[in-house]
């Protein structure tokens, strides 16, 4: 079950960053003639979600001696160019824009210091970039119509499941779209339900958007937003529905209904583009894009991948069998939900 106490720890610990005026705050771990690297992010490093794993990332880079990292966290839109500028007046190698906030900036900012890399954890903006920034398609879309199909298939009422969104934008409602017709490819009888709140920090949205979808009969609930996402854990398992974490693994919040989490490699992303610089290889001027099998995996703590108490071996089998043609590319999401 979905205890207060886990619950609270999530939420608190955004909370208590900001309490302790860590917002916009810088920390450093020297290396003997290091790559240096920044991290800049919107939210906290203990959010649990989005930000956490990607700080998880700089924190391993450091750890190995040929890194120097910094980062800054909470840092808010308007000063985004501010902190930007500063990494890169300090002559940080490579400045890694956590966020889709960072689309723009870099395109703005980059061309004033050619000899330094940027990276921007989010889709690469329409037109022309400069050479030295790259983004990243994540795999959202495939990764949101695979956790749709497990949905489905593990459905005891087969009525209903749903997914709840956080920030109104094209990547959430696109997101909503690929889970509904996930769900609905794997158990054509099945409806896809969705709700994007239109915030990712407000967690009584989230638990008031996964109350309305268990009352109307859906009874697997996904999210993909962050504190919002855990007000839909709350709501869903209150409801007696089955979750599904987004992000990090999120077992310990509902043991007993979490029948897996999608595990977002953030960490490995940070790493990946953090060494491409050290040796070279850092290609700029486009988007890279991993498989959604590199991207995500499908984690449940100490069982393993998933929850057998919650999802059967054959049903695990044919979300295995999705995932792998979600990973080579034989489903086309892009055709299937344009």
């Amino acid at each position: 079950m979905l205890t207060r106490r886990n619950f609270l720890k999530h939420t608190a610990l955004t909370a208590s960053a900001a309490a302790l005026g860590l917002a916009g705050s810088v920390k450093r771990s020297a290396a003997a003639d290091p790559v240096r690297v920044a991290l800049i992010m919107t939210g906290p490093i203990t959010d649990g979600g989005w930000a956490q794993p990607a700080y998880e990332g700089l924190t391993a880079l450091g750890e190995t001696g040929n890194f120097e990292v910094a980062y800054a966290e909470n840092v808010t839109q308007a000063k985004i160019p501010q902190v930007v500028q500063g990494y890169a007046d300090d002559g940080y190698d490579l400045i890694i824009g956590h966020g889709f906030e960072f689309g723009s900036a870099f395109i703005e900012i980059a061309p004033d210091y050619p000899d330094q890399k940027f990276f921007a954890s989010t889709f690469k903006p329409e037109g022309e970039v400069p050479e030295n920034v790259r983004y990243i398609d994540l795999a959202y879309f495939p990764a949101a119509y695979g956790a749709g199909t497990l949905a489905a298939l593990i459905s005891k009422n087969g009525k209903a499941v749903g997914f709840v969104g956080g920030g109104d934008n094209p990547t959430q409602q696109r997101m909503m779209k690929c889970f509904i017709a996930g769900a609905e490819k794997a158990v054509p009888a099945i409806r896809g339900l969705g709700v994007v709140t239109g915030d990712y920090e407000n967690a009584a949205r989230g638990k008031e958007a996964a109350e309305t979808m268990v009352a109307n009969g859906a009874d697997v609930i996904w999210h993909g937003a962050n504190v919002t996402g855990l007000g839909a854990i709350q709501g869903a398992v209150s409801g007696g529905a089955t979750v599904i974490g987004c992000y990090s693994d999120q077992t310990e919040l509902a043991p007993d209904k979490m029948a897996t989490s999608f595990v977002m490699n953030l960490a490995w992303m940070v790493k990946e583009v953090a060494g491409s610089v050290a040796d070279g290889s850092f290609e700029g001027g486009v988007e890279w894009k991993p498989k959604v099998t590199e991207m995500w995996a499908p984690r449940a703590a100490s069982m393993g991948d998933y929850n057998p108490g919650l999802v059967s071996d054959d049903n695990w089998q044919k979300f295995q069998a999705v995932w792998a043609e979600l990973g080579e590319g034989s489903i086309d999401v892009a055709a299937l939900v344009p």
